[in-house]
């Protein structure tokens, strides 16, 4: 399992040079709510760097190492993922012809976006110039454009005419139907998370932190109905079956003796 986990990470640097399958874009989403983490690798890096064990002036990494006077640096990691996953959408739609995969490489593109107003936002340290109100129009676009694709696309819910209000036909966890509708208010609400960063209030890397570790327990319930949508497409399409459908009737010769030797009798 290690070595496949070093091979789908590794096939991840080199996307688009091949078919895109689900372990590549399921795998990237993962890292997709990883940005921050991705971003403060620099921070890191910076800190263990510069600042030796025994130095009197730890209490000063924030100032040289922090996002705000190396916002270039933590963008750069931050985007990884997003250009990725845009990347492996424009390659899909190469293969496929479908318009979906330009739709869904537009959100990452506005993911990438997101997190440049962001991180420029963080230098200039302003709660009322225009980069905070640059990020705060690329967040609400942004938000909602992955809270649809959530919905539409990857757990393919507000479906008309089911059986349950909002949700699709077809489903599995049928003795957990109340948390379906828990997971897609929670999943809503953790995408406009970012409104916590706007009050000023001290502790801010304390709110990136819990912020960031809520869009991680996010993407973990996403994941099961993620997967879950995708065993049922396969189901639907016979692609985890061994009996296809044929294209025309097959007629029974013992059905049909039984039925002539009904109508002799």
């Amino acid at each position: 399992s290690r070595w496949w986990l070093i091979k789908s990470v590794a096939r991840l640097g080199v996307s688009g040079l091949w078919t895109v399958g689900f372990t590549d874009f399921w795998l990237g989403d993962q890292f997709c709510s990883l940005a921050y983490s991705l971003g403060n690798l620099y921070f890191v890096g910076c800190f263990y760097t510069q600042y030796p064990y025994d130095d009197l002036t730890l209490q000063n990494a924030w100032s040289t190492c922090g996002a705000e006077a190396n916002w270039g640096s933590y963008f750069a990691l931050a985007m990884l993922p997003f250009l990725v996953r845009f990347v492996q959408s424009i390659r899909r739609y190469k293969d496929s012809k479908l318009p979906t995969h330009l739709i869904n490489a537009g959100k990452y593109g506005m993911g990438i976006v997101y997190y440049f107003c962001y991180y420029l936002w963080r230098r200039d340290e302003s709660d009322d110039g225009a980069s905070f109100v640059v990020w705060c129009l690329a967040a609400v676009v942004y938000s909602l454009y992955g809270c649809a694709w959530d919905f539409a696309m990857d757990w393919s819910i507000c479906k008309p005419r089911a059986k349950y209000p909002l949700l699709r036909r077809d489903l599995v966890y049928t003795s957990q139907i109340p948390l379906y509708y828990v997971a897609s208010v929670m999943n809503l609400v953790i995408r406009f998370l970012w409104v916590f960063y706007i009050p000023s209030w001290s502790y801010f890397n304390l709110r990136s932190f819990i912020c960031s570790l809520l869009e991680m327990i996010r993407r973990v319930v996403w994941n099961f109905y993620r997967l879950e949508n995708e065993h049922l497409g396969n189901m639907d399409q016979y692609r985890i079956t061994r009996e296809c459908p044929l294209p025309y009737s097959v007629d029974n010769p013992q059905q049909e003796d039984e039925e002539d030797e009904e109508d002799k009798a």
